[in-house]
C-alpha cells in the first residue's frame, strides 16, 4: 500500500456513519448485510446509507454482491488488513517495544 492509498481508505473512514457501517460490515464477515438491514440496524436512512456504502466501496473497503434483488455489503478484510499492516509497518523502529505489541 503507498500513502495516497492509505490517505483515501483513512478519509472513508473518518466520518461516524462510515466508520459505524464499517465496523458492522467487519463484525459480519464475509456474509455481509443487505443495504435495508445496514440501514435499519443504524438507523441511517436509506439515501443517506446509499451515499456512505458508495465512499467505502470506492476507497476499497466494501465489496457488494448482488442475491435476487439485494445488493449485500460486506468488508475487504484483505484491504482492511493492508491498511493495518501499512500504519503499523514501521512500529518500533525507533524505540525499545517489541513490535508484535503493535498487532
Amino acid at each position: 500500500m503507498n500513502s495516497a492509498s492509505a490517505v483515501i481508505k483513512l478519509a472513508s473512514l473518518a466520518q461516524d456513519s462510515r466508520l459505524a457501517v464499517f465496523r458492522l460490515l467487519v463484525r459480519r464477515g464475509p456474509e455481509g448485510l443487505p443495504a435495508g438491514e445496514i440501514a435499519a440496524k443504524l438507523k441511517i436512512p436509506p439515501a443517506t446509507l446509499s451515499f456512505h456504502l458508495k465512499e467505502l466501496s470506492h476507497a476499497g473497503l466494501l465489496k457488494s454482491r448482488q442475491e435476487g434483488r439485494y445488493i449485500y455489503y460486506f468488508p475487504d478484510i484483505k484491504a482492511m488488513r493492508s491498511l493495518v499492516d501499512y500504519l503499523t509497518e514501521n512500529c518500533c523502529v525507533e524505540s525499545t517495544c517489541a513490535p508484535q505489541d503493535c498487532r
